[in-house]
């Protein structure tokens, strides 16, 4: 291209980029499609001849330094069915007038690093690579239905409200990386509803203003370990890992939200998942209000898991398809509404929770104590008692006291295969006996049983008085339950003298008495506690 100054017209330009120059300073559209569906689809085979093409250098000049708008209009660059030959450089520039390109094609990588935009739309365009490294934007970057072929960049971008890359298909870079966003701020919401990866999405310590929504998205990683890589990720409201519905919505045609797609799939509605064919690293992350995996569908190898340790959250909806391999961390983790249900979490050793806070329970569908208890034992391969007390307290919190004691209960029992053999014996006798003091009705039905046998036996033998004639009438039945009963003084014990097998028949119920009556006491002192 020959030499141009500022808003000036180059001499040598053709057809095609004449049209493009004179559409820019009325803010119309340069249309060049030819109005036929297989030939203007920038993915397909078709070749696109010279003209339908500009080159990129008169673009980057209509950007940086274009001619001024006609009297009453605005400048802007708008392009449909256009070939953009060369390689386009913005790199370091600033550029003032709003810019949409739809179902253009690329021939060269766009270089967008350190360059300053109002808005920047790309809309089912072709491109072979999207360097933007710390891009910064007052508005919106769209870019819905782009294929790329050679990953997106956007290292330290700042967008200044939305950014979009709903159903665009991004394969890797020669790193491996379908995108690479970290450190990225978005000032309002990230969509990216049925978006399409080949390679790692990389986004950690990015930080998005209102809600992140990946619905019915898939993340495909089989080149290495993680398919989303977000750790240290902050969204300040829901981050959507979750089904959509894919009903479409007459009419809605417009190249921007919401295309026609629904959101969380009713019963009946054509729906797809989200699903993740790799690892998916969210640690340390922060999310304002909820981080929902309605319908997540993860593909994991042995080795790979979906780690959220340490994540923050007021409500973690983990009601995804359970994965057959693959672990699930979520060690650390601080939520206050835990919503699951007893088919999301994977089996024994293929999830840990130690350390995992949460303040109330919401299982959907059936989810009884069984399968509750079966959850904190798959969690804990080695017996851990932390997560059994955490469970029983947020049980008890929403006064469940019975369930709360079935989970203390199981503590007890597991932590009793730890135990060496003559701790453990004792243990089991406890277990048979008392229920470890969790169940006090059984330890004061044994008291019962007790003072029968007692009375039965002692009514078998009238013992001499100690004292001739200061003694109290003899009475088997009181005299056994003084036997039991510790503490208290019935005034039968020290009146009567046993001597031979009867002495040790006594001494076993006073045993007996002090070992019961501990554990109906306890018992007694956590309904006190709780109430």
């Amino acid at each position: 291209m020959t030499e141009a100054r500022a808003g000036e017209e180059p001499a040598d330009l053709t057809a095609a980029e004449r049209r493009m120059w004179e559409a820019y300073r009325t803010g119309s559209v340069c249309d060049l499609s030819v109005r036929a569906a297989d030939r203007d689809d920038p993915h397909a085979e078709h070749v696109w001849g010279p003209e339908r093409g500009v080159r990129a250098e008169v673009v980057a000049l209509l950007l940086l330094h274009g001619p001024a708008p006609v009297p009453g209009r605005v400048a802007s660059l708008k392009l449909r069915g256009v070939r953009i030959t060369g390689r386009l450089d913005l790199s370091g520039g600033t550029v003032g007038p709003y810019v949409e390109l739809q179902s253009c094609r690329f021939d060269s990588e766009i270089q967008l690093s350190e360059t300053r935009f109002g808005t920047l739309r790309l809309i089912n365009c072709a491109i072979p690579r999207l360097e933007a490294a710390r891009l910064h934007t007052e508005g919106d970057l769209h870019m819905p239905r782009c294929r790329v072929a050679r990953g997106i960049r956007l290292t330290d971008a700042q967008i200044g409200t939305d950014l979009l890359i709903s159903q665009a298909v991004v394969q890797r870079d020669t790193k491996g990386r379908a995108i690479t966003a970290d450190g990225m701020s978005v000032a309002q919401d990230f969509q990216g509803e049925l978006l399409e990866t080949y390679g790692e999405v990389s986004l950690r310590g990015a930080t998005v203003g209102v809600s992140m929504n990946l619905r019915g998205a898939r993340l495909r990683n089989p080149y290495g370990k993680y398919a989303l890589n977000a750790p240290q990720l902050t969204v300040e409201r829901t981050l959507y890992l979750t089904s959509i519905a894919l009903d479409y919505v007459p009419g809605s045609n417009s190249s921007t939200p919401p295309y026609g797609l629904g959101l969380t799939p009713t019963r009946g509605q054509r729906a797809q998942h989200f699903e993740c064919r790799g690892g998916m690293r969210l640690d340390d992350g922060r999310f304002g209000d909820a981080i929902d995996f309605f319908g997540a569908r993860f593909v994991l190898t042995q080795e790979q898991e979906i780690s959220l340790r340490r994540i923050q959250t007021p409500e973690f909806r983990f009601v995804g398809e359970r994965p057959e391999r693959g672990r699930v961390v979520v060690s650390g983790a601080k939520v206050v509404k835990l919503v699951d249900t007893s088919t999301s979490w994977p089996g024994p050793g293929w999830v840990s929770i130690e350390g995992f806070v949460y303040e109330t329970l919401a299982p959907r569908g059936h989810f009884p104590l069984s399968r509750r208890l079966e959850w904190v034992e798959a969690a804990t391969p080695e017996y851990s008692p932390e997560p059994y007390e955490r469970l029983a307290a947020v049980l008890r919190t929403s006064g469940e006291d019975a369930d709360a004691r079935e989970v203390l209960l199981a503590k007890q029992r597991r932590r009793r295969g730890t135990l060496p053999p003559a701790a453990r014996a004792w243990g089991y006798l406890q277990d048979w006996t008392v229920v470890y003091g969790y169940r006090p009705g059984r330890a004061a039905l044994w008291m019962v049983v007790l003072w029968a046998a007692g009375a039965l036996l002692f009514s078998q033998h009238r013992p001499p008085p100690i004292k001739e004639n200061e003694h109290p009438e003899w009475d088997a039945a009181l005299y056994a339950l003084d036997l039991l009963l510790p503490v208290i003084d019935l005034g039968q014990q020290a009146q009567w003298k046993v001597d031979g097998g009867w002495q040790w028949g006594a001494a076993a119920l006073i045993l007996l008495g002090w070992i019961l009556a501990t554990t109906v006491a306890a018992g007694a002192s956590r309904v006190l506690r709780r109430g």
